[in-house]
């Protein structure tokens, strides 16, 4: 309501000052027309009715800029043109060629553009009948040579008010779609800035680092989370190309070009890179960058933004846990040994009695699982501390997995599960033997734990001239697509198998796979629901 109210005053105010300008710019060129005619003519001065025409100009101003025009109603400003015609068609009766006719297009105009179509007309018509009448009144007849004069004057006015009027209306519809843009406009940056607080106060509330940088790779976002983080190594919120990290041992710095936010300013994608922040031997932070270039409309790099995540915990809960791992399981090992070593003796004693070997066979089964659990973890450790030594040397692929399918028979036998082979093609290749015979064991063993029982496992192997394939498939249970996406997480078991009888550490197919991928290869699996399992390990012909 005061927003309008307001609106309304300046609105009066500005209509004020309008009406004032414009009678004076008519009494402007009346006082000019008047001052140059009466140097050029000092008897101009000597007729009455030349200047009375112009003293009703003059007085017509003076009341424009006397009149609060804002309190009063518009339709009364109509009397000042009215006035202005009056006084310019007597000041020309009064000096009919000194040209006081082209000032009568300085009225016609006010009429055609501050009211309409009809001030245009009436100021035309209204103008016509004041020259016609003012001809007919003189006391002189009309010549002829002055017929033509007032009939142009009407048809050049008319010509006037027309373009005028037309232009006028044209303006008001330009005025009226830019008020209505503007408006929309001012509704749009109204939003727009609002959900730039909206986003403002979204990513400030975060828990991780964002900083957006332009074009020009200046920053020109910097959230509070991330500056926090800066803070904590006395890094300004402008220097931050300038931050030193290093690799994953926390001593090796990487190279100037190499540091993700300089790979971020050239416009790469980053995933994932983890670093560590802080001087060698000081309090040092891992952090975990992930980079996405922006683009403008033309596909050219527009700036872009990093995110970062102090993932310190993290990482040093899982250092800890693997050293826990590592540790216990060097502590299991000997016992373990020491155990299974007087277990071999006693079952080879041919005095035991049968029901005592039969309770020692089943301590030293035990044993065996026990000890291979502890294999896996240890190797698990090593794998985490980049320790898992790969010896290469030729093989024979097609041997191995032989001797596997043979150690593993008795197993599958006691749930009456077979292995469907065809013959196997000879595949000799470099690569370390006894990895290679830990992942088939471990695709193997899965393959009968999960299979259903008199089940059937297909084991194929094929060679091409790029690569060496070998596939295991079982007849089992299958898994679900929810239940593969976290198959190769350490220490994951699916919730199916989780309470059942089936035993496992959930290592096997990590441990598995990273062997795979240290020889240049890699260990898939393709399952459905109901369906069965294969595991496709694929090595290079070049390992």
């Amino acid at each position: 309501m005061i927003q309008r109210h307001r609106s309304n005053r300046a609105h009066r105010y500005r209509v004020e000052r309008s009406v004032f300008l414009t009678q004076l710019l008519v009494g402007s060129a009346t006082l000019l027309l008047v001052a140059v005619s009466g140097l050029l003519d000092s008897h101009l001065f000597n007729n009455q009715l030349f200047l009375a025409g112009i003293l009703i100009i003059f007085l017509t101003t003076a009341v424009s800029a006397g009149v609060p025009w804002r309190h009063v109603d518009k339709k009364w400003i109509v009397v000042l043109p009215i006035l202005d015609l009056v006084g310019l068609v007597i000041a020309r009766e009064g000096e009919p060629l000194l040209g006081t006719t082209f000032l009568l297009v300085f009225p016609i105009i006010w009429l055609s553009t501050h009211f309409g179509g009809r001030g245009a007309v009436g100021g035309v018509v209204f103008t016509s009948a004041l020259l016609w009448a003012a001809g007919l009144m003189r006391a002189d007849s009309v010549s002829g040579s002055e017929i033509p004069r007032l009939a142009i004057v009407p048809i050049v006015l008319a010509f006037v008010a027309a373009t005028t009027h037309t232009t006028t209306k044209r303006a008001a519809a330009q005025q009226a779609l830019l008020t209505q843009q503007s408006v929309l406009f001012e509704g749009a940056l109204r939003r727009s800035r609002r959900e730039e607080r909206t986003l403002d106060e979204i990513v400030n509330s975060v828990d991780f680092g964002v900083v957006g940088f332009d074009r020009e790779s200046k920053p020109n976002f910097i959230n509070r989370a991330q500056r926090e983080m800066l803070s904590r190594f006395g890094v300004k919120e402008g220097q931050i190309s300038s931050i030193v990290v290093y690799h994953e041992d926390q001593v090796t710095p990487f190279a100037e070009a190499d540091r993700p936010f300089q790979r971020a300013m050239r416009g790469e994608t980053i995933d994932r890179v983890t670093v560590w922040v802080g001087e060698h031997g000081q309090h040092q932070a891992a952090v975990i960058i992930s980079a996405r270039p922006i683009l403008d409309e033309n596909d050219n790099f527009d700036g872009g933004v990093m995110v970062s995540r102090d993932v310190t915990a993290e990482l040093r809960a899982i250092k800890a846990r693997d050293d826990l791992v590592a540790s216990v399981s060097h502590e299991l090992r000997t016992p373990l040994t020491s155990i299974m070593g007087y277990l071999e003796l006693a079952l080879d004693d041919d005095a035991l009695d049968p029901s005592t070997r039969r309770m020692l066979e089943v301590v030293s089964k035990n044993s065996d699982r026990l000890l291979a659990l502890v294999a896996d973890l240890l190797t698990t450790a090593a794998a985490t501390k980049h320790e898992l030594a790969i010896t290469l040397a030729p093989c024979d692929l097609a041997a191995i997995v032989t001797d596997a399918i043979e150690s593993m028979r008795p197993v599958a036998a006691d749930r009456d599960i077979t292995f469907v082979l065809v013959a196997l093609p000879t595949v000799r290749l470099q690569a370390d033997a006894f990895r290679l015979r830990q992942v088939i064991d471990n695709l193997f063993s899965n393959a009968i734990k999960y299979n259903v029982a008199s089940g059937r496992i297909d084991v194929t192997l094929l060679d091409s001239d790029t690569q060496i394939e070998l596939r295991v498939t079982d007849t089992g249970r299958g898994m679900s697509s929810g239940e593969q996406l976290n198959l190769f997480d350490r220490f994951y078991r699916a919730d199916s198998v989780r309470g059942s009888s089936v035993h496992g550490t959930g290592l096997g197919l990590s441990i598995s796979r990273d062997i795979c991928r240290q020889h240049g290869g890699d260990l898939r699996l393709e399952s459905a629901f109901g369906k069965g399992t294969t595991a496709i390990a694929t090595l290079p012909r070049t390992s």
